[in-house]
């Protein structure tokens, strides 16, 4: 909880800053065999305003992997010299010390100035660095078996300043000092930290677009629901990756997102109806699988998303590829992900990651204050300095209204979340929305108003509400989560044939969403309840199709 008080104190001072970032703070590194990767460069430095002495070109692999020695010769040791070069890194005398490390003492210089915290890896940097099999360190033995590996993600490996000369061994991961930093000042270079990210993904327009989501979500503010999956696990050593779920989900709620918590052990179904996307957690499915399935997911201008899954990174820029991929083609805006097995205890803490975004810090920062370990396997790919809530919400939703933007909707419900939070009944709730000549035309704001006369018993006033929001022009998404809400409510409360019209609405206007036999099988005892055996007969008829369908296909 002393974290928590200290990263909100910490976002008083961040609201002050200027949320488009500061391109002075970034070094920029693309590779110069792919033209691809100097326009991502170049579009990322024109958007952020980044000097033009801190773009830097190398000679790098072409593919998504390089050797170690590419990694120190090709990449490594030129972005040092250059950061000298330029003056943007000062080094001191090279008297401190650091023991038994790699079988003897090593000297090595700090970093005593430094004009730029972040790096920027564009699209065509490789991603891993492949394991070295004739590489043998001293202390490799005094890791258990499965951490003797000396392969990395490139991000965290390139963050470890003082590995540029040669003091942390190349095996097993090295703990971040940094880890759970509620100071995210002390996330810098004089303090041997680089914040090292990467625009990346299956093509150059997807890492090109992840800078203009990122300042759209500056400039209007991050806003949607929230969807945690997590898996139900109480106790054993998965534990920790549910726990990480569970606050992740309490640190949204208290954001004033609409949170959605599953704790079954099945992800979320591809028929789940996800809409207004702003933060997506979930795991561990090897394949993607659920509403990332489908052709489209709504996600919002800003969004962070994240599957923990060992080997979600695995590549980058194949498509459909993997989740960290898959995030990124459906709409993400920053995300991080995994090119080998870390083992779970060396994933990040996306429960202090997504706390610390909401508290105001900057994606990089937020993203290395949840590494629990660095040279090692997570990739970090987003705009680091994407800071999507710099700003006080209040501040936010004035300006919101003296833009007449769409999203003071959105505004509107976080702060009557925020009501709720601090103790304000939902009764009043409900009748601040319905006095507010908003809410009588966002569909955001009505079902907001349907859910809360749901818990407060109000079934009948609850139905008309959610009725009333399918008349308020909602997304696709949300219009399938009104309606099959509708149809659940009205099939329990009645009257039937608007329980039946409801149903009958789904199929017409969603032929292909994914779950056509649970529908058929709700509306059988309605249709026989109404006498009309035509529309009983076709379900059931429709029930055998898809029944023999569906066991064909899981037939071995």
């Amino acid at each position: 909880m002393k974290k928590l008080f200290l990263l909100q104190l910490a976002a008083c001072v961040l609201a002050s800053l200027s949320c488009a970032g500061q391109g002075g703070e970034v070094i920029v590194v693309y590779n110069s065999r792919l033209p691809d990767s100097k326009l991502v460069a170049d579009y990322y430095a024109q958007r952020r305003s980044v000097p033009t002495n801190q773009l830097l070109g190398l000679d790098l692999p072409t593919g998504e992997a390089m050797t170690r020695q590419e990694f120190v010769e090709n990449l490594q040791k030129p972005l040092a010299g250059h950061l000298v070069a330029q003056k943007l890194f000062a080094y001191g005398p090279a008297t401190n010390r650091f023991p038994e490390n790699v079988g003897q003492e090593k000297t090595f210089a700090l970093i005593t100035n430094a004009r730029v915290r972040y790096a920027v890896l564009c699209y065509g940097v490789p991603v891993k660095i492949l394991r070295d099999a004739k590489l043998v360190e001293p202390r490799a033995e005094k890791f258990p078996a499965e951490l003797r590996r000396n392969e990395a993600a490139v991000d965290t490996q390139l963050s470890c300043l003082l590995d540029w000369v040669g003091v942390f061994p190349w095996t097993g991961p090295v703990a971040n000092p940094y880890y759970g930093a509620t100071n995210s000042a002390a996330l810098h270079p004089t303090n041997g930290l680089l914040l090292v990210a990467r625009l990346d993904g299956p093509s150059a327009a997807i890492a090109r677009g992840l800078v203009d989501k990122a300042i759209e979500a500056e400039t209007n503010g991050l806003w949607g629901r929230a969807y945690i999956d997590s898996r139900g696990i109480t106790n054993g050593g998965y534990r920790i990756g549910d726990d990480w779920m569970r606050l992740t989900a309490v640190s949204a709620t208290r954001g004033g997102f609409e949170t959605v918590f599953d704790d079954k052990p099945e992800t979320f179904s591809a028929g789940f109806p996800m809409s207004h996307v702003a933060l997506y957690v979930g795991w561990y499915d090897q394949q993607v699988s659920g509403p990332f399935t489908r052709p489209a997911v709504e996600f919002m201008p800003g969004a962070f998303a994240y599957h923990l899954y060992s080997f979600s990174a695995q590549t980058l820029r194949t498509p459909h590829q993997g989740w960290t991929t898959v995030l990124l083609e459906k709409g993400a805006t920053c995300t991080m992900g995994m090119v080998d097995e870390p083992y779970l205890q060396f994933t990040p803490n996306v429960a202090f990651c997504a706390e610390a975004l909401f508290a105001g810090y900057s994606f990089g920062e937020a993203a290395y204050a949840s590494q629990t370990a660095l040279s090692w396997q997570t990739t970090i790919v987003g705009d680091p300095l994407y800071r999507p809530c710099a700003r006080s919400r209040d501040s936010l939703a004035a300006e919101l209204r003296r833009r007449n933007s769409p999203f003071l909707e959105w505004a509107t419900l976080f702060a009557a979340n925020n009501r709720l939070a601090a103790g304000m009944s939902p009764r009043a709730i409900v009748d601040l929305l319905e006095s507010d000549p908003l809410t009588r035309r966002s569909a955001v704001l009505t079902e907001k108003v349907a859910d809360l006369y749901g818990a407060l018993g109000k079934m009948s006033d609850s139905i008309d509400t959610c009725e009333g929001a399918l008349q308020r022009n909602p997304g696709s998404a949300q219009r399938l989560r009104l309606l099959l809400a509708a149809a659940e409510k009205r099939a329990v409360s009645g009257p039937d044939a608007k329980a039946l019209h409801w149903y009958e609405t789904i199929l017409k206007e969603y032929p292909d969403q994914p779950a056509p036999l649970a529908l058929h099988r709700q509306m059988v005892p309605i249709a026989k309840r109404l006498g009309r055996t035509d529309v009983a007969e076709r379900c059931e008829k429709e029930i055998s199709r898809l029944s023999a369908a569906t066991n064909a296909t899981n037939r071995p």
